[in-house]
């Protein structure tokens, strides 16, 4: 049976875009028609064979009731930019899509916003929610009744426990670990590789220590 054609214009036309066009076209009922930017930052008339469209042009090339719309965009300034788009394109009258990936485990009572970005091998345990604008890439592990507000987005092979609470605007980076029951405060920032293991205050950086070069050069090791 063919897939059925939902149209869909992408808000961005980065490496976030690009890829939000690849898992829309070839993983889901959504067919990309046009990226969408502000007329400012137009650099190309056309990328992967579809029309770059100024945002100011958008309603009239492509009117809010014949299109959905996904804003591709990453975690500049606390994720500020990707929401601030967000409530501009709604307010527009487009429709914001979510895109799952058929390769994350999911369950039926997954309570889920618009415009997230869920990728492949994401686990995400029964009664959890997540909210609106929440980027979850590929690898993460999303506990039991835990929650992620809107405008998160965490990065790839995160431990999230059950009954955790992440704020919204916050930023959690590759192989973190939060504990269960621990709630993140608004538009934090949690570095690669950090172990959270009780509340974080709104607005708080927390980053673990980088490995260092020890002073034994490789070719002095023995049994390698």
């Amino acid at each position: 049976m063919a897939k059925s054609s939902k149209p869909l214009v992408i808000f961005g036309a980065g490496q976030i875009a690009e890829l939000a066009w690849f898992y829309f076209t070839h993983d889901s009922d959504f067919t990309p028609v046009a990226f969408v930017v502000d007329r400012d930052f137009i650099r190309e008339n056309e990328l992967l064979g579809l029309p770059v469209v100024p945002f100011d042009e958008l309603s009239q090339r492509f009117p809010p009731d014949q299109v959905s719309a996904f804003v591709a965009l990453s975690y500049a300034k606390v994720n500020a930019v990707r929401a601030a788009k967000f409530d501009a394109v709604r307010a527009a009258g487009y429709q914001c899509v979510s895109y799952v990936s058929s390769r994350a485990t999911v369950f039926p009572d997954l309570q889920i916003g618009s415009n997230c970005f869920i990728l492949e091998d994401n686990t995400i345990q029964p009664f959890s929610k997540i909210g609106d604008d929440v980027t979850l890439w590929s690898g993460n592990h999303i506990g039991h009744h835990s929650v992620v507000e809107n405008h998160c987005f965490i990065s790839s092979h995160v431990v999230v426990s059950g009954g955790v609470r992440i704020g919204a605007g916050t930023f959690v980076g590759v192989n973190s670990t939060i504990r269960d029951h621990v709630t993140i405060g608004e538009r934090c920032i949690i570095g690669a590789g950090s172990l959270i293991d009780r509340d974080a205050e709104a607005e708080g950086v927390y980053t673990a220590a980088a490995a260092e070069r020890s002073r034994v050069p490789s070719t002095r090791l023995r049994g390698i």
